[in-house]
């Protein structure tokens, strides 16, 4: 028996409270991890939910003949097969720039928290020691960006408002972009980001072109003393070459929202008092979470009803019917 909507992540709030009251709705949040049950339930639903762990593939939307539109809470579509979906007709919607407010709180807070070595000292107190030692302010200094996109730009208001210096690094934003303007960011080459940034922030997906590129020789070209916060995609640091870099003393901390391989083997980052680690949360904040859910059930609603969705990344016209 088909369902209109197939929910195989942790995705869930009022707005599909609403929906389930309309349309038929399938919560199961572990479906993702069982192969052959995802492709049971995609093959029986009209709209097929995620987050970033459903592979959804060519194969799957396939085996998916009466699924009409793959919704994504979140910004990255590294997990979703976009020129397949395109080609079989399948609509894809994402609530990008959702989430961006969220994300940039998650990386100032990091950045502080390193910065200020709040976790280190809070762990001294808790075991009896009142080490009073120096942090680092942030105020005066530059913030550099890899990626000028939604999060990176709410960064960098967050940043400019503690009164430091906004650089970025963003091939495909032109340099009239007018949020660059607004925000006073500053668009300079990789090698000029990297060298000036007090902070730098990455927020780049997962491509051919990114994987690795937070590698031993970008991180050598940071400024000395420089702490790096990953709030992108994990694939694109090289976890070895920056625990290398922490450990030489050349970069003075990190912070990790994202990971290559999630959740991760303990390794040198687990160990190290001057890295902060989080599992994939900076876009998850109750705010955050309600706005994606409104605008996926609508876009939902809207490619099952004929309309156009209005915030598809895929052609949302002449899909399937």
């Amino acid at each position: 028996m088909g369902v209109d909507v197939a929910v195989v992540e942790d995705v869930w709030g009022a707005p599909f409270e609403a929906l389930a009251g309309r349309r038929s709705v399938l919560r199961d949040p572990g479906v993702w991890s069982a192969p052959d049950r995802l492709r049971a339930v995609a093959g029986e639903a009209g709209a097929l939910v995620v987050r970033n762990r459903t592979r959804v593939t060519r194969e799957l939307l396939r085996s998916a003949p009466g699924l009409r539109v793959v919704a994504r809470a979140g910004a990255g579509l590294d997990n979703i097969d976009l020129d397949a979906a395109a080609e079989l007709g399948v609509t894809v919607v994402a609530a990008r720039g959702a989430n961006a407010a969220s994300v940039a709180e998650h990386a100032l807070g990091l950045a502080l928290a390193v910065s200020r070595r709040v976790l280190e000292l809070d762990r001294d107190v808790r075991a009896g020691t009142w080490r009073r030692v120096p942090g680092r302010e942030l105020a005066g200094g530059t913030w550099g960006l890899l990626s000028a996109g939604a999060t990176a730009r709410a960064t960098a208001r967050l940043a400019r408002g503690l009164g430091m210096r906004v650089v970025a690094h963003d091939p495909y934003i032109p340099d009239d972009h007018p949020g660059l303007r607004e925000l006073g960011i500053e668009l300079l080459p990789l090698e000029r980001t990297v060298a000036e940034s007090d902070v730098l922030s990455v927020h780049l997906p997962a491509t051919e072109a990114t994987t690795g590129l937070v590698g031993a020789d970008l991180l050598a070209r940071c400024k000395p003393g420089a702490i790096l916060v990953s709030v992108g995609r994990g694939e694109v640091v090289d976890e070895r070459a920056l625990a290398e870099a922490l450990e030489s003393g050349h970069l003075a901390g990190a912070a990790l929202d994202v990971r290559a391989a999630e959740p991760p083997a303990a390794g040198p980052l687990e160990r190290m008092p001057n890295v902060v680690l989080t599992p994939h949360v900076a876009g998850i904040t109750v705010q955050s979470q309600a706005r994606i859910a409104q605008i996926l059930c609508d876009d939902i609603e809207a490619v099952l009803d004929d309309r156009v969705p209005a915030h598809a990344v895929t052609p949302a016209q002449g899909g399937r019917r």
